[in-house]
C-alpha cells in the first residue's frame, strides 16, 4: 500500500538497465523516492538512478541504441498513415519544440476569414511535411503557389542540466534532458560547446536543493533562478519544461522568488480563471487547493544528479556543488 499501480510501472520499466544481482537494492531506492511524486515526475529521478547501479555506462548504451536509428512508415485506416523516427532524445525533442514553434506561427498569422480550422496537431503535421519535401515551410503548407517559405528562421530550443565533472569530462555520467529523459554525456558536451551561455547552480550537496545561481545576467536574475529551480510546470503532475511555461505571481503583489512559478499556459490559466488556489512557502514549496478543497503539496524538482558523501558535513555553508545548465538561443 505504500505506492501506487503507476509508480510500480514506472520503477519497472527504469529498472530494466539494472543487472538482476543488483535489482533488490535499486527497487528498495526507487520505493524510498515514490512518496509524494506522480508517476510522472517519478519517471525521470528514477532512470537517472537506476545509473547508478548499472554495468555500463549511459553513454555506452547510447552509442549502441543510436547506431540503431530508423524511419519507417506503419500502414494505417482511410489513407493515412504513421511515420516514425527513432533518433536521439534530444533530437526528438527539437524536432517536436521547432514544429510546435512553426505551428503556432501559422496560426497565429492566419486571417480568420481564411476558413483555416486546423488544430496545432494538424498544421505540425503539414509543417513536418513541407519541411521533409520542399525545404522551405510556409505560413500554410497546404496552399498554393510559388511564395517562399516563411518559417526557416524559428530554430529548436531545449533545456538541459549538466553535471559539471560530466561538462568537463571527468565523469561519464548522464545529463538530464528536462521534463524528458537522461541523455549521454557527449550529447551534453557538444550543446554546451554550441551554447552562448551557461547558468552556473549552486547546490546543497546532500539534499541537491539549489541553493543560488551566478549573477552574469542581472536583468534576467530572477527569471534564470526560477528556471533553474523549477525546471517544469509546477501544477502537480505536469512535466512541461519551463522555457515553454509562463512565470505565474502565487498571490498579487511582490514580484519576488519567493511569490513566483513556472505555469504552463494551460495551468495559468486554470488558476486565474477557476477555483484553483495555490500559496508557495519556504523552498518554493507550492501547496495547490482544488475546488473541491483537497490540497496537493508540490515540492521544488531536485537537481537530477545528486550525490550523498560518505561523512555527511556539519554544515552546508561553503560547501557547495556546481550544476551548469544550458540556456538555448533566445531564452530569457
Amino acid at each position: 500500500g505504500r505506492i501506487t499501480k503507476g509508480q510500480v510501472q514506472v520503477i519497472t520499466d527504469a529498472g530494466d538497465v539494472v543487472p538482476t544481482h543488483r535489482r533488490a537494492e535499486f527497487e528498495a531506492e526507487a520505493i524510498v523516492q515514490c512518496e509524494g511524486r506522480t508517476p510522472n515526475r517519478l519517471r525521470p529521478i528514477l532512470q537517472l538512478l537506476a545509473e547508478r547501479f548499472t554495468d555500463r555506462t549511459f553513454t555506452e548504451r547510447h552509442q549502441d541504441a543510436a547506431a540503431a536509428r530508423c524511419v519507417r512508415v506503419f500502414p494505417g485506416r482511410d489513407g493515412m498513415c504513421d511515420v516514425v523516427a527513432t533518433v536521439p532524445t534530444v533530437i526528438g525533442d527539437g524536432i517536436l519544440d521547432r514544429l510546435t514553434q512553426q505551428a503556432q506561427t501559422v496560426i497565429d498569422a492566419r486571417d480568420p476569414e481564411d476558413g483555416d480550422e486546423r488544430g496545432i496537431d494538424a498544421v505540425r503535421a503539414d509543417v513536418l511535411t513541407d519541411l521533409l519535401l520542399a525545404g522551405t515551410p510556409a505560413l500554410d503548407p497546404t496552399a498554393t503557389g510559388d511564395q517562399p517559405g516563411t518559417l526557416g528562421a524559428i530554430r529548436a530550443q531545449v533545456q538541459v542540466v549538466v553535471p559539471a565533472l560530466t561538462l568537463v569530462g571527468a565523469e561519464e555520467g548522464p545529463a538530464d534532458l528536462v521534463g524528458r529523459s537522461p541523455i549521454d554525456a557527449d550529447t551534453a558536451r557538444c550543446l554546451a560547446a554550441q551554447s552562448p551561455s551557461l547558468t552556473r547552480l549552486l547546490t546543497d550537496p546532500v539534499r541537491g536543493s539549489v541553493i543560488a545561481i551566478d549573477a552574469y545576467r542581472p536583468a534576467w536574475s530572477q527569471r534564470r533562478f526560477l528556471r533553474a529551480r523549477d525546471q517544469h510546470c509546477r501544477f502537480p503532475g505536469c512535466r512541461r519544461a519551463a522555457i515553454r511555461c509562463e512565470i505565474d505571481h502565487a498571490l498579487g503583489g511582490p514580484t519576488t522568488l519567493g511569490n513566483l512559478a513556472h505555469l504552463c499556459q494551460r495551468h495559468h490559466s486554470m488558476k486565474q480563471f477557476t477555483r484553483w488556489r495555490v500559496r508557495q512557502h519556504p523552498g518554493g514549496v507550492l501547496e495547490w487547493t482544488s475546488p473541491l478543497g483537497r490540497t496537493y503539496r508540490e515540492d521544488a524538482p531536485m537537481p537530477p544528479v545528486t550525490f550523498t558523501p560518505a561523512t555527511p558535513p556539519a554544515s552546508t555553508r561553503g560547501v557547495l556543488r556546481t550544476r551548469p545548465v544550458l540556456t538555448p538561443p533566445g531564452v530569457e
